[in-house]
């Protein structure tokens, strides 16, 4: 990928990036091998600092900053919670009720590594959500985070009995497919296998508010990639 094609804010502080699906932010520790965002963006701009991370299979915002003044001062803000983090992801289900909050503690799982779970040994965390579109079998929902925990959006839909849709992790990690979504689903005749409409995990970071070092509010906002946007055209045109 080229980096340049993903900026969507640069500034002598800090770049805001759209990260894509299936990228790491930092690089994995036992394979080397793996592209990480980070080192894209150290070979385009030189000097660059991590202040925040989203998980490699979920897609958008991602700030870093570009001088030690700069990477102090966000990730302090990141820290105090001065940021406002919302995200758009696809769950399995209808959420009833259509809003609310999940203010759960999340630790890491006991057993399997890398997994975490809603404990009250955990560490405080604090989501909002308000699904925005239901379509029966899966639902649109805008979510923020006041926390930042390993995995908590996708933590605390799985509490919620509503996973985000393909995930291997906390739900059955199905693709989404157009005959989940279209009832009388034929197959070209001269296709063999369905291909998916969605086969990564159905999660966005779209916006970012925050203060800049001058006290300027900045807001940012990044598109729904394709993928997402098709599964929510399908939905919308055939909503039973």
């Amino acid at each position: 990928m080229r980096i340049e094609e993903h900026i969507i804010v640069e500034t002598p502080d800090y770049i805001i990036v759209n990260k894509p699906s299936g990228v790491l932010t930092l690089p994995d520790r036992h394979d080397n091998e793996l592209t990480s965002l980070i080192s894209m963006m150290k070979k385009a701009f030189g000097e660059i600092y991590t202040v925040h991370r989203l998980d490699r299979d979920t897609s958008g915002i991602i700030l870093f900053a570009r001088n030690e003044t700069a990477h102090k001062y966000y990730s302090q803000l990141f820290e105090s919670r001065d940021v406002k983090k919302f995200y758009l992801g696809i769950v399995n289900g209808q959420l009833i009720p259509s809003k609310g909050s999940v203010d759960e503690p999340i630790m890491e799982h006991p057993v399997q590594k890398g997994k975490m779970v809603t404990n009250r040994k955990g560490k405080p965390s604090l989501t909002d959500y308000e699904v925005l579109e239901d379509f029966g079998l899966f639902s649109l929902v805008r979510m923020q985070i006041h926390t930042g925990r390993t995995h908590q959006i996708r933590v605390h839909m799985k509490h919620l009995g509503h996973p985000i849709a393909v995930d291997e992790f906390y739900g059955n990690g199905e693709p989404v497919k157009l005959s989940t979504i279209k009832k009388k689903f034929k197959l070209g005749k001269y296709v063999e296998e369905e291909r998916p409409l969605l086969s990564r995990l159905a999660l966005h970071a779209a916006m970012l508010e925050f203060k800049d070092q001058s006290g300027q509010v900045v807001s940012v906002e990044a598109p729904l990639p394709k993928d997402m946007a098709a599964v929510l055209n399908q939905l919308r045109k055939h909503k039973r």
